[in-house]
């Protein structure tokens, strides 16, 4: 299921791409001027024509607090499809409005103001609409968020962007400045010698197919097939917390116990796409990144270190030894310090130092007296020098290092 999208800033903070409210009329899923539902565990949400999707107060996994949001009411695991508030909880007995002039309005318990829909209206708002299915329209100019981690619905590191120019873009980010570095994922719609062949609008209809439209109408697919007519199944596609965009299939037979399924995603394989530029790459910062079974990246700390926060495995890591600069020991580093081989491991832009040709035992050696050097990268007969932190690491067959 997909529906409308405009480009404005609130939707800058959605991680699926589904906006069921319509101003139209109609009989079934209205919600009525004026109306309001409060955080609590006693209020009815708001639910859509076929009882499809509830839009309220869904419990967060703290006790007292809640998020403002839309999800799956029959599947099982009610799949959270958007979220309001910048992903932020709210506490028990805020409240959300339907308003004549702004829409939705969310207020704190003492009757602050902590969020509203933003509509820019030339008429008063008639009512609201909890809809069923529709289309995801992402404008030129548009970017989307990943969530910071799987339970976390604050803005994360990745971003989904179209860029003006026309192509379809997936990058990292700086959370606090959020400057974008280079992308790993560019789908290639930008036409420099014909700008009516270029990309303007993302758009993920109700049959299940995502595609970009150039400006002069034609289409350049993302889903190549479907084998999994959205008459049957339900889809969604996301920017995950882990920097994959995913589109999904689930089945209508909710006695089944099926999961949501991939039919695609991008990039094909994170930890090495993702390997340009400045920022940390997939995982943290001394970290390796390497796909699992899924097709999922898994981060891991390399041997002698750490995760700096035990609860984000997709963190950086800390060293957890000291490497000391005195004298005695620049002098002794042979007889203090040993190595530990990896193999198909390597962090590509964190070198200092190029020798070649050398052979293993050389760049050992020269690493090893070296308090500047962390790790030793040997291949193809040369020797690279790698600098902390380390950036971009990943695990792979074509590493070959």
């Amino acid at each position: 299921m997909a529906c409308a999208l405009p480009h404005h800033p609130l939707f800058h903070f959605l991680l699926l791409f589904l906006l069921p409210f319509s101003i139209v009329a109609r009989t079934n899923g209205i919600v009525a001027m004026g109306t309001s539902i409060t955080a609590n565990n006693k209020d009815t949400p708001w639910l859509s024509p076929s009882g499809v999707l509830e839009f309220g107060f869904k419990p967060h996994k703290e006790k007292n607090l809640f998020l403002l949001s839309i999800w799956y009411y029959k599947i099982p695991d009610q799949t959270i499809v958007w979220y309001g508030h910048d992903g932020v909880p709210v506490s028990t007995g805020s409240q959300l409005s339907l308003t004549v002039d702004r829409g939705l309005v969310l207020n704190d318990p003492q009757g602050k103001e902590l969020w509203n829909s933003q509509l820019i209206l030339n008429d008063n708002v008639a009512h609201g609409f909890i809809n069923d299915t529709g289309n995801f329209i992402m404008e030129s100019g548009g970017v989307i968020f990943s969530r910071l981690s799987e339970t976390n619905f604050s803005q994360g590191r990745f971003q989904l962007r179209l860029l003006p120019e026309g192509n379809l873009v997936l990058n990292t980010r700086d959370i606090t400045s959020n400057f974008s570095y280079a992308a790993y994922y560019i789908n290639d719609t930008y036409d420099s010698s014909n700008l009516s062949n270029s990309g303007y609008r993302v758009i993920f209809d109700e049959t299940g197919f995502m595609y970009i439209l150039r400006r002069n109408n034609q289409k350049f697919y993302i889903t190549q097939s479907m084998l999994f007519p959205a008459t049957e199944y339900f889809h969604r596609a996301t920017l995950d917390f882990d920097g994959v965009f995913t589109q999904y299939y689930h089945s209508k037979n909710f006695n089944s116990s099926t999961k949501w399924t991939p039919i695609w995603s991008k990039p094909d394989n994170i930890c090495v796409d993702i390997g340009r530029g400045e920022g940390n790459g997939a995982c943290g910062f001394n970290s390796i990144c390497k796909l699992n079974d899924n097709q999922r990246p898994d981060c891991k700390c390399p041997p002698g270190y750490s995760l700096l926060d035990p609860n984000n495995t997709y963190g950086s890591c800390k060293p957890n030894f000291t490497q000391s600069c005195l004298e005695d020991d620049i002098n002794s580093a042979e007889d203090i310090y040993d190595f530990e081989t990896l193999i198909n491991i390597d962090w590509p832009i964190s070198d200092y130092e190029h020798m070649v040709p050398a052979t293993e035992a050389q760049c050992k050696r020269s690493c090893i007296n070296d308090y500047f050097c962390a790790f030793a990268i040997l291949g193809e007969g040369s020797c690279w020098k790698k600098k902390v932190p380390l950036s971009n690491g990943r695990e792979d067959n074509v590493v070959n290092r």
